[in-house]
């Protein structure tokens, strides 16, 4: 007996040969007596012994290379309907929806090779093979659920497992390996073009052959938030893989949980406690938990559900607490900068210092970011330098490892990380504001964290302390855009791929320099904040 599963918009079916024949079977089917329905029901839950179905979870374990899988489909996309360009655009869409909803499922990574090379046979048997073989690498996705800033190509391996049991991810490349591969493709390929990759025909299927600039049109103003007026909002996140929930932090010293629906959007929850301006926060990777420091000294933590101060951690130096990050691994590490050119790792379950988890910058810690993996620990100072760190994942101890000066007494006030620039080539890459009237692209190259500039793009920006971030689904347009706010009170769109005319989009409606920028999870909402303590919630134009 051979068992294939099928899933539409419309109902879940088993197609099932036995002796030669095939037979679709679904809940409704007439045919079906009581007992084979119940074995129906069973082999959807798991597998039922004897019956002979192949179970539904069983199936998801293809989900972990739904990248791989999404590119074969994509491949052959062209041979469907070929009169109906528009319905090959909605069948890689949905595919790509179902994959990734499947893609929460844990399973061998034996099972997802198996289907692909399934998958493959099949496409090839009903269209016929393709003139160039492509090659797929096995990848895992991590716990993440959703965003695909978080998918790594890495493979899980028993010896990555820390002394203390904490999972971790192993690179199959290094950096430095991933970033020359990356400069001799670069190299060659003629200026403004695509990196040819075997996820790269998945990737403009996705994107529906339509440029940044439509894919970041934004039609107006979704809401406005000035719950915290006339004092700065620093920062703002969404929530991990949410599309409605919001914190920001403010210097009148409280932080503030916004959800934006049900409609009409409104403050969930005031997080009050803090003696002093709040400067930064982060949010754990379940949301249930929100860290954040201040000018007071203290480090709190906060539950996300009713605003209560689970812990008050206090800077042993006294001194004004800038910035402070989860560790992306082990939620139970937070990482630290103070105002005193101290950089410290603490363990938010005792409120304990971490041994060897400690470091000394040229200047006052204004930012923090670690690499997907959290391997490197990046900390920028307001003295113009970016220092890399190793992070021992079992102890975590911090060991120095490279510093670049950026720009001399200019402060480094924002970093961010991405392994995957955009979905047509992996390359490590940090985003930097460093008040020098420019955003700042550079590139990893090597297991060090070491920096080589790759591009910049002109802003107004030398002295607020302004963010910029990765769009978060960047892998499935055209190019690859990055978000920054500005001491002109814009928000820009930056297609990092344009050599020429890179500015995609333009933001306007602030009345004062706009500090933080954050999307939702799906592009749908972006939110930024400015200097007056104004919220703006920005929605996507429907397409």
């Amino acid at each position: 007996m051979f068992v294939m599963h099928q899933e539409t918009a419309a109902q879940t079916s088993l197609h099932v040969k036995h002796s030669g024949k095939w037979a679709v079977l679904t809940p409704g089917s007439c045919d079906l007596t009581e007992q084979r329905q119940q074995r129906w029901r069973k082999a959807k839950e798991g597998i039922c012994p004897g019956s002979g179905f192949l179970s539904t979870q069983s199936v998801c374990g293809m989900a972990a290379v739904w990248q791989q899988v999404l590119a074969v489909d994509a491949r052959y996309n062209a041979y469907r309907t070929p009169t109906f360009p528009q319905f090959r655009t909605q069948y890689i869409r949905r595919r790509s929806q179902l994959l990734r909803e499947n893609a929460k499922c844990g399973f061998e990574p034996g099972l997802r090779r198996q289907y692909l090379r399934l998958r493959s046979q099949l496409l090839a048997l009903r269209y016929g093979p393709l003139s160039e073989q492509s090659s797929f690498r096995a990848s895992s996705v991590r716990s993440s659920r959703t965003t695909l800033d978080r998918m790594e190509d890495f493979e899980e391996d028993p010896r990555a497992q820390g002394a203390r049991g904490h999972r971790r991810s192993v690179s199959r490349g290094s950096y430095q390996l991933q970033a020359q591969m990356n400069r001799a493709v670069y190299d060659e390929r003629p200026p403004g073009s695509l990196v040819p990759t075997s996820v790269a025909e998945a990737s403009r299927a996705m994107a529906g052959d339509t440029t940044l600039s439509e894919n970041y049109a934004f039609a107006g103003m979704h809401h406005i938030f000035d719950q915290h007026v006339d004092s700065a909002v620093p920062r703002l996140q969404f929530a991990n893989d949410d599309k409605h929930l919001l914190a920001c932090c403010s210097l009148d010293g409280t932080l503030s949980i916004m959800t934006l629906s049900p409609s009409p959007p409104s403050v969930k929850v005031t997080l009050k406690g803090h003696g002093g301006p709040v400067t930064d926060f982060a949010w754990s990777l379940s949301n249930d938990i929100i860290v954040s420091t201040s000018l007071d000294g203290t480090l709190r933590i906060w539950n996300t559900e009713d605003g209560r101060c689970i812990r008050e951690v206090r800077d042993p130096e006294s001194s004004e607490l800038l910035c402070c990050t989860f560790q992306p691994m082990n939620n139970n590490l937070t990482v630290v900068g103070n105002s005193k050119h101290h950089l410290q790792v603490v363990n938010i379950s005792t409120g304990k210092k971490v041994k060897g988890g400690s470091s000394k910058l040229t200047g006052r810690v204004l930012s923090l970011s670690f690499d997907a993996p959290g391997r490197i620990l990046w900390a920028g100072d307001d003295r113009g330098s970016i220092f890399s760190f190793l992070f021992d994942m079992a102890t975590g101890k911090l060991t120095k490892a490279k510093r670049l000066v950026v720009s001399e007494g200019s402060s480094i006030c924002s970093i961010s990380a991405r392994s995957w620039i955009s979905r047509e080539a992996r390359d490590p890459s940090l985003l930097i504001n460093a008040c020098v009237n420019k955003l700042l692209l550079y590139r990893v190259v090597d297991n060090d964290g070491t920096l080589q500039l790759k591009r910049s793009f002109p802003i107004q920006h030398g002295s607020q302390l302004v963010h910029s971030i990765f769009c978060p689904l960047m892998s499935f347009r055209q190019g690859a855009c990055v978000v920054t706010g500005s001491e002109d009170a814009c928000v820009y769109f930056f297609d990092v791929e344009r050599n020429t005319k890179a500015i995609v989009n333009k933001l306007q409606g602030h009345g004062g320099p706009v500090l933080d920028v954050s999307f939702n999870c799906d592009e749908s909402l972006l939110a930024s904040a400015d200097s007056t303590g104004m919220v703006i919630i920005w929605r996507r134009e429907q397409k």
